[in-house]
């Protein structure tokens, strides 16, 4: 039934490409360093900081940089909150498409 067709319960966080595809990469990850989110997604530098940073803000994401010898290295992972906002997204998709 067409009444039951609610667009607004996509998270628009998550919705833009960039953004699903790093939370679909995370949650089958533990963590994920910036060079392979960026290689996966094939994304700029600054367009994937950008979207990690978004993530991030919303509180779906946690990012840490730290060193590794003398070469700087930034990892993101999904936050518990992510996960529920991602899980709540595949829901709310699933039930647009999923209506007789």
């Amino acid at each position: 039934m067409a009444d039951d067709f609610d667009i607004s319960r996509l998270d628009e966080v998550i919705h833009g490409r960039v953004r699903l595809g790093i939370m679909a990469f995370l949650s089958g990850v533990e963590s994920a360093d910036f060079n392979t989110l960026k290689a996966r997604l094939q994304t700029t530098d600054g367009n994937l900081s950008v979207h990690l940073r978004k993530l991030e803000d919303a509180g779906f994401v946690a990012v840490s940089k730290r060193f590794e010898g003398r070469k700087p290295l930034t990892e993101a992972s999904m936050t518990p909150a992510g996960r529920q906002a991602f899980v709540a997204y595949l829901d709310a998709l699933q039930g647009l498409v999923a209506r007789p």
